[in-house]
């Protein structure tokens, strides 16, 4: 990977604290960063509780994580399912990866609310007209029942035991 490609990609800027999304840092560590989805383009509020994990690398493909991050992001993934569930009261977490749009790995963990109909389960979950929705505060304080969630089983936000890698 050139410098250009790492100075380029949106996921790396955010990383880096370039990029600004609504609730911030949900966590972070040597390998993993997650976060909120912000809002996307003229949205004026985004479906609440999408989430991404991320390699905190330039991982364009998900062939090309290290066992270790791998290892990191599953574990974050199942985290952060758990938290949405204890926290916004959802009946199914979704997660997957699409990699068309940014060159960068990223994990959607997407709860899918109680009583949403069968039409908008799966990729379409957030597109139901009834689903919470919300601007940056509403997204600020999702982030931060998440984050109050992960501290609960003794987590911090922060959690790097080494100097950061430059990436």
């Amino acid at each position: 990977m050139d410098d250009t490609t790492r100075t380029e990609c949106l996921v790396c800027r955010k990383h880096k604290g370039e990029v600004t999304t609504p609730g911030g840092t949900v966590y972070q560590d040597e390998l993993i960063y997650v976060s909120h989805a912000g809002l996307f383009g003229d949205e004026a509020e985004h479906f609440l509780g999408h989430l991404f994990v991320e390699p905190r690398r330039h991982v364009p493909e998900l062939a090309d994580l290290t066992d270790e991050e791998a290892q990191a992001i599953g574990l974050y993934v199942t985290r952060i399912a758990r938290a949405l569930t204890d926290t916004l009261d959802v009946e199914h977490v979704y997660s997957f990866v699409f990699g068309d749009g940014v060159p960068h790995v990223h994990v959607h963990v997407i709860g899918r609310q109680r009583g949403t109909p069968r039409e908008y389960w799966g990729t379409r979950v957030d597109e139901w007209p009834g689903a919470r929705r919300g601007g940056e505060a509403e997204i600020e304080q999702v982030a931060s029942r998440i984050r109050d969630a992960l501290r609960d089983i003794g987590l911090s936000l922060i959690h790097i035991s080494e100097p950061t890698r430059p990436y």
